[in-house]
């Protein structure tokens, strides 16, 4: 009896091991696997024109190119001052009417850079308030960083001269 009983037990764990050919899952690619995940292409979003931007932009530019203008102006000054302190003494009167000279540049680059950080700030602003990029404002940013650069260089090119660089 004990036998039969174990017959009969194990027929029943074998029975829970067999299953029909249509229970396993399929080998064939899922429909998810053929999914594209690529994004879709979306429209640009185009700014309107917006004219208390413009102003504000046209306002920083003005400052902007008077600062360069004025920067250009005593470049040319401090130039001439670097030239004949070249080789004085620290604490000369050249080397101090140079000196003079270049803090005047600093001060009008300064003014530049103030002007290139306010620019940036209204692309931030607008950036942080979900609108679409201004392309009047970003060529205004661009350029100005050129010139805010270029006067920065020449600034440094004039210290070097003057400390024997």
């Amino acid at each position: 009896m004990r036998s039969l009983s174990l017959l009969a037990a194990s027929a029943v764990f074998l029975a829970g091991c067999g299953q029909s050919g249509t229970r396993y899952p399929s080998l064939l690619p899922r429909t998810s696997e053929n999914a594209g995940f690529i994004e879709p292409e979306r429209p640009v979003p185009v700014a309107g024109a917006d004219a208390e931007l413009d102003s504000q932009v046209a306002a920083l530019v003005n400052t902007i190119e008077t600062a360069d203008r004025d920067f250009a102006a005593a470049a040319r000054d401090a130039e001439t001052k670097v030239a004949r302190a070249k080789g004085s003494a620290s604490g000369s009167s050249a080397w101090l009417d140079a000196q003079a000279a270049l803090s005047a540049l600093d001060s009008l680059h300064a003014r530049a850079s103030v002007a290139l950080a306010d620019l940036d700030k209204l692309a931030i602003d607008r950036g942080a308030a979900g609108m679409v990029p201004y392309p009047a404002l970003n060529a205004a940013i661009a350029r100005a960083g050129e010139r805010v650069a270029a006067q920065e260089a020449q600034a440094q090119a004039l210290e070097a001269a003057i400390n024997g660089g």
